[in-house]
């Protein structure tokens, strides 16, 4: 009982979702000894659903091994390769045993709002029935700590990251180490660019929604134009509100062309959709370059620089700060690198 106790507290004591995936491996590889145990979670549009391996832990590794959050979706498993982590994503049972050469266990791991992945156990022996209950009151206070994570990092309205998680993740984003990427099973992963890019959108007249049609119709506004984020940005993007009608992203692009591509997406998106009462909606983005010894902050003010420029010259736009200071339309101010001691 103490050891569980003692796994139950490591489990709960990080507020990083990478290291309370491999937690959760860690503490059910200890007390169960199984073969391998493996957290996959779905992601990918509706068409094009992926399983990417968020923590895989085997008897005797010493750490834990993940799929790079950056993957190439193209490069990871589609979901119709594995039907069994299908049937228990539907959630018709709480475990479904595989027969073959080991027992394989699986249980869905849900938010509170969806089943977002599989929990598999592999066994050489099917899980006893105390064993299946241990695994699901684990699962179920993973998901209980999942839901207060998201109460303190994600945005109430519109469930996409809020303004104070931002400089952790943007640090923890543009720091990650580089070297050839390997998926968790051993496969080659297509080398990916280490360039990050940071995008402001700013909605166009979003006053005038509120005033003309109300707040209820506003808060609407802002909530469609999460989805349309989620829906034109990839699952790896990070996606966040900063408050009011200003949203963030912040991607990984081999190069200007792919970033200004994807932002633009997002402004056609936009403008083409049929907001319920409103009609069109446009937005302006500003976008830079995360340059190396780059702070947050030095890096929004950019981006948010030319988004003022988007606004003020026709809005409806998509501006690249680097081009605006190549064009002399905006003067480069910022100050980046180590700090100078007089």
């Amino acid at each position: 009982m103490s050891e569980l106790v003692d796994h139950l507290a490591e489990l709960t004591g990080f507020r990083d979702r990478d290291i309370l995936d491999v937690t959760l491996v860690g503490a059910l590889r200890d007390l169960l000894r199984p073969r391998v145990v493996t957290i996959y979670r779905a992601v990918g549009d509706a068409g094009n659903e992926r399983w990417i391996t968020r923590a895989r832990l085997g008897e005797n590794d010493a750490v834990a091994t993940a799929d790079p959050a950056w993957a190439d979706i193209d490069s990871l498993p589609p979901l119709g390769l594995y039907p069994e982590r299908l049937q228990a994503m539907k959630g018709q049972a709480t475990v479904v045993t595989v027969p073959g050469r080991h027992s394989l266990s699986l249980f869905p791991v849900s938010t509170d709002r969806e089943v977002v992945g599989v929990m598999e156990i592999e066994t050489l022996d099917p899980l006893s029935d105390e064993s299946r209950r241990l695994v699901g009151s684990i699962l179920r206070i993973y998901r209980n700590f999942q839901a207060l994570l998201d109460y303190s990092e994600r945005d109430t309205l519109t469930g996409l990251l809020n303004r104070k998680t931002f400089d952790e993740s943007f640090l923890k984003a543009t720091n990650e180490p580089t070297g050839i990427p390997m998926a968790a099973d051993g496969r080659r992963l297509p080398t990916a660019s280490h360039r990050h890019w940071l995008g402001v959108i700013d909605i166009d007249h979003f006053k005038s929604v509120n005033d003309n049609y109300g707040h209820l119709i506003g808060d609407e506004v802002l909530l469609l134009l999460s989805r349309l984020m989620r829906s034109s940005f990839r699952f790896h993007d990070r996606l966040y509100r900063f408050g009011g009608e200003e949203f963030v992203v912040l991607m990984r692009c081999a190069n200007e062309q792919d970033a200004a591509l994807a932002l633009e997406r997002m402004r056609s998106n936009t403008a083409s959709y049929p907001f319920p009462q409103v009609g069109q909606i446009t937005i302006s983005i500003g976008f830079t370059e995360v340059k190396p010894g780059d702070t947050p902050s030095a890096a929004f003010e950019r981006a948010d620089k030319a988004v003022y420029f988007a606004k003020s010259h026709g809005r409806n736009q998509v501006q690249s700060h680097a081009e605006l200071v190549a064009r002399g339309d905006l003067e480069d101010e910022s100050k980046i690198g180590d700090v100078e001691l007089f």
